[in-house]
């Protein structure tokens, strides 16, 4: 339940520092700070690892790849252009993407059941974003970064199913700060290019560097490390239902910091949100012995 709600603070911090923050500095600023404050802590441990590191750093060097390095960057960059509505539509289809991406490239069967829980999932999504009202879904527009959303999507279900399928032996903080540093220095020609082009630098501003710590702490290593243990103990699949209760939690935050009421919609929302992840994860009847 955690990784959404920071993950939904994530996206209001993101879509309120557009034009105060540039957003390959924050992507970048975000995982340099989470590494400093994680790499005390995790030092010894990765000497002590170096050998599976060594044996593992293809997959290693993957996931900082699509889980640090690409997804949070290409959802700062699709935040300058994508509305709040479009960007958590097409977070949404997570999910799908995790079945799609699943069956595709890891030899996985998907059940009627978890495509039927893909479907209410979403379908609950659908009305939170339409407040109540399917006619607003034809108000939509994509934008470009629509586009980088969906490409974000994918890349996060590839990220996933990597962790479930071949995450190599390695505690948790260990492996969770090789996988920030590795993609800090991913994101660093990308930022510095950034700001050759823009000549923009972040405003240090009191609200700019409190929504920085947020991003740093909660977003980045509490949400990660709450992730990875989800995959570990759930699978691949249900975690990427829990994804979709994000705009119901960006809902309940609206409220309290922004004083936006919640509607019947919301209520609706999450309930057919939650009875979607309830069927996916509801195991299958044994069978019973004939005779």
């Amino acid at each position: 339940m955690l990784p959404p709600l920071f993950w939904a603070g994530n996206a209001v911090v993101g879509r309120a520092l557009v034009g105060h923050f540039p957003p390959l500095a924050l992507s970048f600023w975000r995982w340099a700070l989470a590494f400093a404050l994680l790499a005390p802590f995790a030092a010894g441990t990765i000497r002590a690892q170096r050998a599976t590191l060594r044996a593992h750093w293809r997959v290693i060097v993957a996931v900082s790849f699509l889980g640090v390095a690409c997804y949070n960057s290409l959802q700062y960059l699709a935040l300058q252009t994508s509305s709040a509505v479009n960007a958590t539509l097409i977070s949404a289809s997570g999910p799908v993407a995790g079945l799609l991406v699943g069956a595709a490239f890891f030899g996985v069967t998907v059940s009627r059941r978890q495509w039927t829980g893909a479907t209410l999932s979403i379908a609950g999504v659908l009305w939170v974003v339409a407040r109540g009202d399917p006619h607003n879904l034809l108000q939509l527009r994509l934008a470009t970064g629509d586009l980088i959303m969906l490409v974000a999507t994918v890349l996060w279900s590839f990220y996933t199913w990597l962790l479930r399928r071949h995450r190599p032996p390695l505690p948790m903080t260990a492996f969770l700060t090789v996988q920030i540093g590795l993609g800090t220095l991913m994101i660093l020609p990308f930022y510095l290019l950034e700001f050759v082009v823009t000549q923009r630098v972040p405003e240090a501003t009191p609200a700019n560097l409190a929504a920085l710590a947020y991003v740093v702490l909660l977003p980045s290593i509490v949400a990660y490390y709450c992730w990875d243990r989800g995959v570990d103990r759930a699978g691949a699949v249900l975690p990427m239902y829990f994804v979709n209760l994000t705009p119901v939690f960006a809902a309940l935050l609206a409220t309290i910091f922004l004083a936006e009421p919640i509607g019947l919609y919301h209520v609706a929302g999450g309930v057919l949100i939650l009875s979607g992840i309830h069927l996916a994860n509801r195991p299958r009847p044994e069978s019973r012995p004939s005779g």
